[in-house]
């Protein structure tokens, strides 16, 4: 049977059916038998980030896959999705009613790869040192209501925060509370190059040109003992140029699967293929997008520059006329599916008007148009990327109110130069930590924010995020969460723009697609096998 579209629930918190691509004598793709997976991902060492994969800097989707499949964690979150549970942990949770001391039994026999005993001192150490070395990438913050970590015996792990925080299991499944071998990382310097070394489901070797990953090859971890099933004893990661090259290698079998990230046009024409041998599986996705503002400067110091940007960017065109159906526009930071989210910029703005977007800039006594350069990454969200942007500039532009110009760097050049100041107006795009509210909001507004944003809000700080961190029924967390995205419309230091969907293509020999990839974007590649 070649089934084309897999469609799952987009409801977060339910346990997706368990659904697999299925078909006949698909063509192996590598020699050795491991499933191979292309990515336009790209992974480089460079003088501005020479320790990609360290867990301690690591900080964005790709690189974050890579560390989920080698490098293990206290927790992880479920294939299923919901809560997350237990990992290198045999049993975790707070011991206090406050929310604010957390404990760990890590599993009996755990061991790095190379064999060496995981202790609880290990935990510690990791933990330490990712909030000592406080890497630019801004992950360290992830942990930032960590207080000490404390040790009993050699598998006992307890955590005194700050401050309540009832997100915090989900903060220990993600790679930055990764554990890591003393003996393999400095405790206060980052750990240069493509080395990885942990007790994950995989152990990882890679071949590299130019100071970037041409192919990862991960293999499975003989001394792994965790939750997961791996299904398969290798994949091999193949990193494309682009969306046509990886399409073209799937279409010639010479991959198994293609990820990140295919072209819209890519997604339609597999959607609507009924004969071949390749599925296309659609899954619910928790991805963003969106603009940033560095509020110092001064084309968008005003705000009521930024809140003109907000009144005119029509988000159903744009995603209309780039995306078609696979993304709805956002309204909020925090997408339509996660508890907590408010439509807080509709209801501020309502529909796109250039009326009331002359009349912010004519009481402001702003002078029209507004010159401003827009800026994006070449090669890390896909190929339209660009067709997005230059609908923002025509659409801004036509109001008659905006001179805008578009100007788009690669990855490697664009984070730099970002984290440093040096654009007004940028856009990124968020796949989260883990699925809650908070994280939509707490990496972007809260101190040592991941952007390096100059704007702060002390009552978002000091007193919203704090409360909705203190409420374990996020539920009863909403009204916090509401105000600070109502905080967040009003100010205006981001503008969210839509809310995608995510797809997998796979020859239809391959099983386990369903679950490659989790709602967070988070690669799964022990769920992959080859058969029926």
């Amino acid at each position: 049977m070649n089934r084309k579209t897999l469609v799952l629930p987009a409801v977060v918190g339910l346990l997706a059916p368990v659904l697999a691509a299925c078909g006949g004598s698909g063509s192996g793709s590598s020699g050795d038998g491991a499933i191979v997976v292309g990515t336009t991902d790209r992974f480089e060492a460079t003088k501005d980030a020479p320790a990609p994969l360290d867990p301690a800097y690591a900080y964005d989707v790709g690189t974050w896959n890579i560390l989920r499949q080698t490098v293990q964690t206290l927790m992880i979150q479920p294939k299923g999705e919901g809560d997350p549970v237990p990992e290198a942990a045999e049993k975790c949770g707070f011991t206090d009613t406050g929310s604010e001391r957390y404990a760990c039994t890590l599993r009996e026999g755990l061991k790095f790869a190379n064999g060496d005993k995981i202790t609880a001192a290990d935990v510690k150490y990791s933990i330490d040192r990712a909030m000592r070395i406080k890497a630019d990438s801004g992950v360290f913050a992830l942990l930032s209501t960590v207080d000490t970590v404390e040790t009993q015996g050699d598998r006992e792990v307890i955590f005194h925060l700050k401050t309540a925080d009832a997100t915090f299991p989900y903060k220990l499944s993600t790679p930055v509370a990764g554990i890591v071998n003393p003996d393999d990382y400095q405790k206060d310097k980052l750990r240069d190059g493509f080395g990885v070394d942990g007790s994950g489901p995989y152990t990882l070797s890679v071949s590299q040109k130019d100071d970037a990953i041409t192919t990862a090859t991960f293999t499975k971890n003989p001394n792994y003992k965790g939750t997961l099933q791996v299904n398969n004893s290798k994949v091999e990661m193949r990193t494309f140029a682009d969306a046509t090259s990886m399409g073209t290698a799937l279409d010639k079998s010479d991959i198994d699967v293609m990820t990140r990230t295919m072209s819209p046009e890519q997604i339609q024409k597999l959607g609507d293929d009924s004969n071949g041998d390749i599925d296309l599986v659609e899954m619910p996705g928790l991805e963003i997008r969106y603009l940033a503002f560095n509020t110092d400067a001064a084309t968008v110091k005003t705000k009521a520059v930024r809140e003109a940007m907000a009144q005119l960017i029509d988000r159903g065109e744009l995603v209309s006329k780039v995306y078609g159906t696979e993304a709805e526009p956002l309204y909020s930071m925090v997408p339509a599916t996660i508890t907590g989210h408010s439509n807080s910029f509709f209801n501020k703005y309502g529909n796109p008007s250039v009326t009331k977007a002359k009349s912010l800039l004519t009481k402001a006594n702003i002078t029209t148009p507004v010159k401003l350069t827009l800026h994006y990454t070449t090669d890390h969200y896909g190929p339209a990327t660009k067709d997005e942007f230059e609908q923002l500039r025509t659409q801004l532009n036509n109001s008659g109110l905006f001179d805008v110009t578009i100007k788009g760097e690669p990855w490697s050049t664009f984070v730099p130069a970002e984290r440093k100041g040096s654009y007004d107006v940028w856009g990124m795009g968020w796949f989260p930590d883990f699925p809650d509210a908070d994280n939509y909001l707490a990496p972007f507004l809260d101190t040592d924010n991941f952007l390096k944003l100059p704007y702060s809000n002390p009552e978002i700080i000091k007193t919203l995020i704090p409360e909705s961190r203190r409420e374990a029924d996020r539920l009863a967390a909403a009204k916090s969460l509401t105000s600070i995205q109502d905080i967040v419309a009003t100010d205006v230091p981001l503008i969210p723009l839509w809310q995608g969907k995510q797809y997998v293509a796979a020859r239809d020999d391959i099983t386990g697609t369903a679950y490659v990839l989790n709602s967070s974007s988070t690669l799964q590649l022990w769920e992959l096998g080859r058969g029926v």
